[in-house]
């Protein structure tokens, strides 16, 4: 038996060891859009106040793309020759980050937080279409495809926390719940 990351096979023009790393590489990629999704469902759940039914509205035409990324994703590891690993246990096992750290909430508050999210999120797969430059066109072309509608919902999110002279609530924030204080103290200011 082989390893999810030594494919006995994998796509015609490439050899086992770069099929093997693509696949790990996508394998992450895999666990941080499940991630997402559930993340964007949370929030769809757990958003209150004022501007509730327009981020609640927003969110699951995104929650939908994400789920078909994560398809996408896992097909392609399968390509390669992987097996997908798309089960709870091997998503938590696996990443490298937290769970979500904000509950219900204002919405502000969780644009914020999702301004970090998904500020992860995309810099991530920035690096994955750096590392898979040389070794698989197919599946860089896969992940520019995801950041383009990653970036447009990230933009979605920031147009919330944008003032008119461009400056952006959560500029400096790094953690999700310091970016859901930033924003709610932002919104508070707001006339």
């Amino acid at each position: 038996m082989t390893s999810e990351n030594d494919p006995r096979y994998t796509v015609p023009g490439m050899t086992a060891s770069e099929g093997g790393e693509t696949i790990q590489l996508l394998r992450m990629r895999l666990h941080a859009l499940n991630d997402l999704a559930l993340t964007l469902k949370h929030v769809h759940w757990n958003v209150v106040g004022p501007h509730f039914i327009a981020v609640h509205e927003m969110l699951d035409p995104q929650v939908d793309a994400v789920r078909g990324m994560v398809d996408e994703t896992a097909e392609r590891i399968s390509t390669l020759g992987g097996s997908p690993a798309g089960t709870p246990g091997a998503l938590v096992r696996e990443r490298g980050w937290d769970d979500y750290a904000v509950g219900r909430a204002e919405a502000i508050e969780h644009l914020g937080a999702l301004d970090v999210v998904y500020s992860g999120i995309v810099a991530d797969h920035r690096r994955a279409v750096d590392a898979v430059d040389k070794l698989d066109p197919v599946t860089q072309d896969l992940l520019i495809q995801h950041l383009r509608s990653l970036e447009l919902f990230q933009w979605f999110i920031r147009a919330h926390l944008e003032n008119a002279g461009g400056g952006l609530s959560t500029r400096s924030q790094t953690t999700e719940a310091a970016a859901a204080e930033a924003a709610g103290r932002q919104a508070l200011r707001q006339p």
